[in-house]
């Protein structure tokens, strides 16, 4: 099904890099990114109280921790980057693999990366527009710089991505524990402080109902998403059997430690009103408590957050494109890694990753299409643990170095199909977009695949021929161009 093309050279694996420390900050780094400073106001609107918005968020990341636990599972059973496609390609075939593989090109990785990205120019610009919003074009082109810095440094080596990587996501973590610090002596040390948020007002207005628990859950999991990062990149881990799961409950614990604690510091500074009107929290509380300084100092925290959460973003999704060329589901050239040197890295898979992104900055109404994910996002996600169940039955025979309760599996496609739930009653409209995006697959499916029925059709035939021939162009120009030759695994 993949465009062959000429290729000159043999195939080379990728290289293990990933230390422990990496794998660890890789997650923290992208679990932290613009989300803890955007969704509190959704899950307090959505929890009705202090206390029950806390609990959500506290439910959340437990949710979060039992779906990297599965997959710490999934990813020493099936050793391959890629994370949720390389299962459901395993348990389930091509045709499912291929239909998550479209929907994350054609919406999930580019838009979220796209507004992430958004979010960094946006915040690194505030500092200098005081008064007003940065106007638009300000905005996208300096997210369009921030995604090309991050492609040109993965290309030239892994490491110095994980470098990065590690340097942004201590500095995140600092950033918020000064936030917290900050917003713990405001409540015990100062007169302002929003005591009752905390005792009689605790669970003022609390929304019991099923519906609104859910939602608060559904807002509050968006932040945490990223928990899978080192799923997609497990090929490059050191010593994955051991290193994947200490780097889950080391990781894991932190996230859902310091994402509870900011929120207290959210409430001890500001009231729930204050918090739900917010459209910059963070700002906000650090100018009420640190004065203009905050103000100037927060924007730039939050942009270096965004940065180290689009450089582990990047790093995966392109490791995800990179595994479904490796499979023939995307054109061979997108599978090439470097060899010059010992840099070993998927640099063609990065470019196409950054490319696609920029291309959705000339989205006037990107953040929109987040609102068509949602769906499909947990209906993979809860496919791959799915066909952990699957194998489980089919395959008990198979070498598993990881094995937990399959108590956690069947609690979590349990949840999965919760959160696929919701959307349909929240966001119909929404949500059957994005199934007719992802749906949209079967077409390039049967043409990729060019069964008998479809060769008879001239036109369709001269199509596909002639997609091949302009790929395998690209494929052998990207060879002139760069020291690149086709991807595979370290076992092939």
């Amino acid at each position: 099904m993949g465009v062959e093309g000429t290729v000159v050279g043999g195939g080379d694996s990728l290289k293990k890099k990933i230390t422990l420390r990496n794998g660890v900050t890789l997650i923290v780094g992208n679990i932290i990114g613009s989300g803890i400073f955007l969704t509190p106001t959704a899950v307090l609107f959505a929890s009705g109280s202090p206390a029950l918005s806390l609990l959500s968020w506290s439910f959340a990341g437990l949710f979060s921790l039992i779906g990297a636990i599965c997959y710490a599972e999934l990813g020493t059973t099936i050793v391959k980057s890629g994370a949720s496609y390389a299962y459901i390609l395993e348990a389930f075939g091509e045709f499912i693999a291929f239909l998550r593989l479209w929907i994350s090109v054609l919406v999930i990785e580019p838009t979220v990366q796209a507004t992430i990205a958004i979010t960094f120019g946006q915040y690194l610009l505030q500092p200098f527009n005081a008064y007003c919003e940065p106007d638009m074009l300000s905005t996208r082109l300096v997210a369009a710089a921030c995604i090309f810095s991050i492609m040109y440094v993965n290309c030239i080596n892994v490491r110095y991505g994980t470098r990065l990587t590690d340097v942004f996501a201590y500095a995140k973590v600092a950033a918020l524990i000064v936030l917290i610090f900050t917003g713990l002596f405001y409540l015990f040390f100062t007169s302002s402080g929003q005591v009752d948020n905390f005792t009689t007002g605790a669970w003022t207005n609390s929304k019991y109902d099923p519906l609104s628990i859910v939602i608060g859950l559904y807002q509050g999991l968006f932040s945490y998403s990223g928990w899978d990062t080192l799923n997609f990149l497990v090929e490059e881990l050191q010593d994955p059997f051991v290193n994947m799961p200490k780097a889950i409950w080391i990781s894991m614990p932190i996230v859902i430690i310091i994402y509870v604690a900011i929120n207290v510091a959210y409430l001890a500074v500001l009231t729930p009103s204050e918090i739900m009107s917010s459209s910059a929290l963070a700002n906000d509380m650090a100018t009420r408590t640190l004065g203009p300084i905050g103000g100037i100092c927060v924007p730039i925290a939050v942009a270096m957050s965004c940065w180290g959460g689009l450089n582990s973003s990047m790093m995966a999704s392109s490791r995800l494109f990179m595994v479904g060329s490796r499979e023939g589901h995307l054109p061979l050239w997108i599978s090439m890694i470097t060899f010059k040197g010992n840099s070993g890295t998927p640099a063609p898979a990065m470019i196409f990753t950054g490319l696609l992104t920029i291309l959705y900055l000339l989205v006037p109404n990107v953040f929109d299409l987040v609102n068509y994910y949602s769906f499909t996002y947990w209906l993979t996600v809860g496919l791959s643990v799915a066909g952990q169940i699957y194998l489980r039955y089919t395959e008990p025979d198979r070498a598993r170095p990881i094995k937990f309760s399959l108590a956690w599996p069947i609690i979590f496609t349990l949840m999965c199909t919760m959160l696929i739930v919701v959307p349909l009653i929240t966001q119909p409209v929404d949500t059957l977009i994005g199934c007719g995006m992802m749906f949209s697959g079967i077409i390039p499916w049967f043409l990729w695949k060019k069964t008998d029925w479809l060769n008879s059709c001239g036109c369709i035939k001269a199509f596909a021929n002639g997609c091949e021939r302009i790929l395998g162009s690209i494929t052998r120009t990207l060879q002139l161009l760069l020291p690149v030759i086709p991807g595979k695994l370290a076992d092939e």
